[in-house]
């Protein structure tokens, strides 16, 4: 047990530059599916932004907002019902990093949630750098000509939904990147 104790605070206390973690590296072999609906968490002490993706993962769209009283838990039963509702093929759970990129304490929570939720949903799971999301949802907002007065939980869900969209943007580049070098492997080469 104290092995495993030891590598699951290695794995918490693990440097930035290992993004994106994957939560198969402590809980058995798993990614994410290609097609379905990915839930994105973005974590904070009071607020857990939520969004979903479509089928095809293309578009991140802002869910809801659940609340944590100060010094409680996450709210699990609520996430639970949400995941049985809309049936997400796997989640993505944002790190907040500081801006350095080092990791301190909502980060630590983040992976303790991260756990959490993989152990009792069974879905495969990433956690994604989520520096920037909400001032990214707030600029979003003003952009648009809105305001963000008495409507923070709207921001939490958007900065879930920014968090998301980028995170399928990530993943249809690399896969794209990896298709265009496969492509250049097969192409016969002409000699001199």
């Amino acid at each position: 047990m104290s092995g495993e104790r030891d590598r699951r605070e290695n794995l918490l206390s693990s440097p930035a530059y290992r993004l994106p973690f994957t939560a198969h590296d402590y809980l058995g072999s798993m990614s994410l599916p290609s097609t379905g609906r990915i839930l994105a968490v973005d974590w904070g002490e009071l607020r857990i932004g939520l969004a979903l993706s479509d089928e095809s993962q293309v578009i991140a769209t802002p869910l809801e907002t659940l609340r944590r009283r100060d010094g409680k838990r996450f709210p699990m039963p609520r996430f639970l019902q949400l995941v049985a509702l809309h049936h997400p093929v796997g989640l993505v759970v944002g790190l907040p990093l500081s801006l350095e990129g080092t990791e301190g304490d909502s980060a630590m929570a983040a992976r303790e949630v991260a756990a959490a939720v993989t152990r009792r949903t069974g879905l495969p799971l990433e956690m994604w750098d989520e520096r920037m999301t909400t001032a990214r949802a707030l600029a979003a907002i003003r952009e648009q000509g809105g305001s963000t007065r008495g409507r923070k939980a709207d921001v939490d869900s958007l900065a879930a939904a920014v968090l998301l969209q980028h995170f399928l943007e990530a993943r249809r580049n690399r896969a794209n990147e990896a298709d265009r070098a496969e492509e250049k492997d097969k192409t016969p080469r002409l000699e001199r």
